[in-house]
């Protein structure tokens, strides 16, 4: 094994130990004591965060801040992380944000000259576009954390109608239209909601996660692919091809479409009663493109809404 080659894996083997003795990488690479000095010198002197103690139970220690050792890319892998960059160029809010902007400034400095033209041509040619919201989250990182750290955490929370605090044990985090969402075992209400991160106005407590046994998906993935659906209402949506264009970037309704050869489709699936109002407002502007045919509690609440919007702009003052 050549030098180089010898102080790559000696990065990964200290990146995976963080504490180490010199005789044990000597052991574990085959040569003296005196060449792995010599290589952690190397090392130091590239910047690798190494520390030793002296003594009869000292040895080396890795930073916390580590430096992962370098990685060799291919052009192709190398534009396949900026274009999955691409897809996160217009949140206003990142945990990393900062650190979003320094790696890849990095990354890109480190390129030949012609890849960095063609990742630029990439760049002004291909975007994943997201609409502006002009809701910032300015707790995203902090909720991260909590999310990471599996803690609990009590909130300060603005919804639509009121504002209130209460204590959530977050499942994860997930990004969707622009906006980021945290959903979470609420203690107050005694079941899962999904909370928006731009309404949380404060943390007010982090705390280690509760002993309690609370029904609570092991993992994100696990929550956004769950077979468990609410089922309060049985949802039946007849819709035009207008409307099966509409519907199928609505994550929550495309679950349950399903579209006909000759045209048009139909949404049938299950449905929380806590949705309604918000699918009788999404499906407002559809106009005739979709007709509601079940639950009778959403016929309802459509008819209320128009009627509220006929007196509000068509009865006489």
């Amino acid at each position: 094994m050549s030098k180089p080659e010898r102080l790559i894996e000696m990065m990964i083997t200290i990146n995976a130990k963080k504490d180490f003795t010199v005789g044990e990488l000597a052991n574990e690479f085959c040569v003296s004591k005196r060449t792995i000095l010599r290589d952690l010198q190397a090392l130091e002197r590239a910047g690798f965060p190494l520390y030793s103690e002296v003594g009869a139970a000292g040895g080396y220690h890795i930073l916390k801040e580590r430096v992962l050792p370098p990685i060799a890319f291919s052009e192709s892998e190398a534009k396949a992380i900026f274009f999955a960059c691409q897809a996160l160029q217009y949140y206003r809010d990142l945990p990393f944000e900062q650190e979003t902007i320094s790696v890849l400034k990095k990354f890109l400095n480190c390129l030949p000259l012609d890849v960095q033209n063609s990742i630029t041509q990439l760049q002004n040619k291909v975007v994943f576009w997201i609409p502006d919201r002009h809701c910032d989250s300015p707790l995203l990182k902090p909720i991260f954390s909590v999310v990471v750290n599996h803690h609990a955490a009590t909130i300060r929370y603005s919804s639509t109608h009121s504002e209130s605090t209460r204590t959530i044990i977050p499942i994860g985090l997930y990004a969707m239209n622009g906006l980021w969402y945290c959903p979470a075992y609420c203690t107050t209400a005694g079941q899962i909601r999904v909370f928006r991160v731009d309404r949380i106005q404060e943390i007010l407590e982090e705390k280690p996660y509760p002993k309690e046994n609370y029904p609570i998906p092991a993992s994100i993935q696990e929550y956004l692919e769950k077979t468990e659906i609410p089922n309060d209402h049985h949802l039946k949506i007849r819709l035009t091809d207008a409307g099966v264009k509409r519907c199928e970037s609505e994550c929550l309704l495309a679950g349950g479409l399903k579209t006909f050869p000759a045209g048009g489709g139909i949404i049938d699936m299950e449905i929380s009663h806590d949705a309604l109002a918000w699918v009788a407002d999404y499906l407002l502007p559809f106009g005739d493109n979709a007709t509601v045919s079940e639950p009778v509690e959403l016929i309802a609440l459509m008819q209320q809404k128009i009627c509220g919007l006929y007196q509000h702009y068509c009865s006489p003052e």
